[in-house]
């Protein structure tokens, strides 16, 4: 088993005014050659958009861009016809493909938008553009790890165009789970979005995250109650 680990304070950050975000990996004006991605996972951003603000209208293409709101409600907008709000308990996907433009916006005047941006890169170019949104309340169970994501529409969570399975979970201290990756070659990037557990032997606390590879299945013994977001991915992109 390989380990890299990524602590919270080592994380790239800017603060605009309308957007505070932090980068796990390089991204816009951070640069960091060790921390470029983790195999297919591209982009990790925690951002924090404040009231009445937000991305005005942009492209991307051959991405697949998956969306978690942990507090407040995000407008989307987007070339496709697509007009959504999501929430706390919601995920969700876009397929770029040959290209797409979109905006998000904090609509509300004076609650903060809290939200996980993941850029993982697709394992097909120039696909049809395609957008798909679903609640985690109709997936989530108690102090489990739950999917969030996966390859295959037929599947549990929205999907992609990656052989890539996401998992979250809150757990409670003093469990112990064992997560069995589901694709020989891939990796597993642990990110702790809060509290503090155990994972192979390391320490993680709020925001770190933790990339492992050449392995089978990964432990996690939880310290204290957290939330957690498992990403197995293609270590080859």
């Amino acid at each position: 088993m390989k380990k890299t680990l990524y602590k919270a304070e080592n994380r790239g950050h800017a603060d605009h005014g309308w957007l505070n975000t932090y980068h796990s990996f390089s991204f816009a004006g951070y640069y960091n050659p060790e921390q470029i991605h983790f195999g297919t996972l591209r982009v990790l951003n925690d951002d924090t958009i404040a009231p009445d603000r937000g991305f005005g209208t942009h492209p991307h293409d051959n991405m697949e861009i998956i969306t978690i709101p942990i507090e407040g409600t995000l407008t989307h907008k987007d070339s496709m016809g697509n007009g959504s709000e999501i929430r706390e308990g919601d995920v969700q996907v876009m397929s770029a493909g040959s290209g797409v433009f979109h905006s998000e916006a904090n609509r509300d005047h004076h609650q903060e938008v809290r939200l996980f941006q993941i850029w993982v890169f697709p394992n097909k170019k120039n696909v049809t553009p395609r957008y798909d949104q679903i609640s985690l309340r109709d997936v989530e169970k108690e102090n489990e790890f739950y999917q969030i994501l996966s390859p295959s529409p037929d599947d549990q969570g929205v999907w992609i165009h990656q052989d890539a399975w996401f998992s979250m979970g809150k757990v409670k201290a003093g469990s112990s789970h064992t997560y069995n990756l589901k694709k020989e070659g891939n990796g597993l990037y642990v990110f702790m979005i809060e509290g503090h557990a155990e994972v192979e032997g390391l320490d993680l606390n709020k925001r770190d995250g933790l990339g492992l590879w050449e392995t089978q299945s990964v432990n996690i013994k939880v310290i204290e109650d957290s939330w957690i977001l498992l990403m197995d991915i293609p270590m080859q992109i």
